[in-house]
């Protein structure tokens, strides 16, 4: 059996301390007689450098230590030692914390870049499961298309294509959180479409009253993209 839970915490940056949610999870197990804990953290600030690979001596000094107490404590508590979880694209557990990882020029590496964006982008390019549920997430030839925005202006597009079976959202910027969690909104309204047996351009039709676009316009989706980056 096992368990687990989510935990916020706090965040020191220079003079001020930021609570963020979500920031821990702590997990408990039981097989036969072996019983573990785990504890998973979900911010960069234990480390030497952020997930893009920029230095911060002042967020690691205010934190790292505070992570490795939190462990040490844990272990005192369970009367275990830590043994730290197989290496992740984000960073390198330790019994005391996190490494980062470093090129071979010796440059902390931009693992936010190489691993984390490709993630998010997939979402939008890749329809999931064996079978591709869905509608298909990308097409060769032409697409309508209609702008969505937000509160910070331009978050990306909705396309569809009947021809292919394809409809999709193409951020803006994946890498920025508005942007990346309204484009997982946008495609969540799209599979709904499509299991009430819309087509493409029938669920574009039908969704385009939920944005504030100024109708639709059509492009090939290469194209569109190179819109969507500023290209």
């Amino acid at each position: 059996m096992s368990a687990h839970i989510k935990s916020g915490g706090l965040i020191i940056s220079g003079d001020n301390e930021v609570r963020e949610d979500g920031l821990f999870l702590l997990g408990a197990s039981a097989l036969l007689d072996y019983v573990s804990a785990s504890l998973v953290t979900f911010s960069d600030a234990w480390m030497s450098y952020d997930l893009k690979g920029r230095a911060q001596p002042a967020v690691h000094a205010a934190n790292a230590s505070r992570l490795a107490a939190a462990l040490r404590d844990l272990s005192e508590a369970l009367g275990s030692e830590t043994d730290p979880d197989d290496p992740t694209y984000f960073g390198k557990p330790t019994d005391t914390g996190i490494d980062n990882y470093f090129d071979r020029d010796g440059a902390a590496s931009d693992v936010w870049g190489s691993f984390e964006i490709p993630y998010r982008y997939s979402n939008f390019t890749h329809a999931p499961g064996f079978g591709r549920i869905g509608y298909a997430r990308s097409a060769d030839g032409e697409v309508q298309y209609i702008p969505v925005h937000g509160e910070h202006g331009l978050l990306g597009y909705l396309w569809a294509s009947d021809a292919e079976n394809a409809a999709s959202f193409e951020p803006r910027d994946v890498g920025n959180e508005e942007c990346y969690e309204v484009g997982l909104l946008w495609l969540d309204r799209l599979r709904s479409a499509h299991d009430r047996g819309l087509s493409p351009s029938q669920a574009l039709a039908a969704l385009a009253d939920l944005t504030d676009g100024n109708g639709l316009d059509t492009l090939s989706l290469p194209t569109l993209r190179k819109l969507a980056s500023g290209g």
